[in-house]
């Protein structure tokens, strides 16, 4: 305030995600109306609750050129007869990963949503990624693109990643995870277990992360971004403070930052994957990778058969995985 208040600043318009919009409150709430403050959703992991679903700006940006990435790694993939493990940036929510996914049609999309505890060991993660590779090879490729959401790592037990306690943190408290090595653990981790249970294969790690942040809009983003600027000002120059500014119902719409935190963490709500809906449900149907129905026969002894596993020591390995991620069945609108 102090900062501000000495170059004579009397409107604050700040662009960013969650801990941007919790910053906003703190000001606005300091300020006490003598600075007019707002913000506006801009985040490419898509974690803000916006009204009526709405994306934060950059994420659909960031989702046409990430799943353009992955499109050309699925081809090298495919050629070289390789497995690719992708961390994408997201650090709460696995919408981007799982949007790249779905719109390049990559092999499988791992999100931290998808696990039903708070806390999970790494080998979920990696069998689940070890079962889409069996899979695939019985089906008669072995090459694949799994994309997994960085946030994954801090819903690991502690102690998993060790340079996860000991890389530095950001104003916010949050761990740098562009600093813990996420993607070379997967891959060595999945590498030593195919061995154990007698599969060879190629994995590769990639990350895909700030190379999305600076990309050239996408004309939607851009129409976006002016009514959202056009919103804000206006907003701010009829004397508002202490808000956000969406589009709801094709509606610039303020939406007062209180209303937006969480009362139990005390911090702005994180907007998660909603694993019950249709659109989960659609893209997992369109991912390879281990189902309930696979322990069934004759698809058991198949699996079993493109390792050294049989299919009793095949199903009492993986099926656990696959019950620590199994989908809850849509919610379904009567209307």
């Amino acid at each position: 305030m102090q900062a501000l208040t000495g170059i004579g600043v009397n409107y604050l318009l700040c662009i960013g995600g969650d801990d941007t919009t919790y910053g906003a409150l703190k000001i606005a709430e300091v300020s006490n109306g003598r600075i007019g403050v707002v913000t506006v959703p801009k985040t490419i992991d898509n974690d803000l609750p916006l009204p009526d679903n709405a994306p934060t700006f950059g994420f659909e940006t960031a989702r046409a050129v990430g799943a353009a990435i992955v499109e050309s790694l699925m081809e090298d993939a495919r050629t070289t007869g390789r497995w690719y493990v992708a961390v994408s940036m997201g650090r709460k929510s696995g919408a981007l990963a799982l949007g790249m996914c779905k719109s390049a049609g990559a092999t499988l999309a791992v999100i931290p949503e998808e696990f039903h505890v708070a806390q999970f060991e790494l080998h979920l993660v990696v069998d689940t990624i070890v079962g889409a590779i069996v899979k695939r090879r019985a089906w008669g490729r072995d090459d694949g693109v799994a994309l997994v959401a960085e946030g994954i790592a801090e819903r690991l037990e502690p102690g998993v990643l060790q340079r996860l306690a000991e890389s530095e943190r950001d104003a916010y408290g949050h761990v740098h995870l562009s600093d813990v090595p996420i993607g070379s653990v997967l891959r060595d981790q999945i590498t030593k277990t195919l061995a154990e249970v007698g599969v060879n294969a190629t994995v590769v790690s990639k990350d895909i992360g700030y190379e999305l942040r600076c990309a050239k809009p996408l004309p939607f983003d851009v129409e976006y971004t002016r009514t959202l600027g056009y919103g804000a000002v206006r907003y701010l120059l009829n004397g508002g403070s202490g808000a956000l500014i969406a589009i709801s119902g094709g509606r610039v719409t303020p939406v007062n930052l209180n209303d937006l935190m969480d009362p139990q963490t005390g911090r702005v709500r994180t907007r998660m994957v909603a694993v019950d809906t249709e659109s989960y449900q659609v893209a997992r149907s369109y991912m390879i990778r281990l189902e309930t129905h696979d322990f069934e026969e004759p698809a058991l002894s198949s699996l079993a058969a493109q390792t050294k596993l049989t299919p009793a020591q095949f199903r009492n390995r993986f099926l656990p995985v696959v019950k620590a991620t199994a989908p809850a069945a849509p919610h379904v609108n009567p209307a």
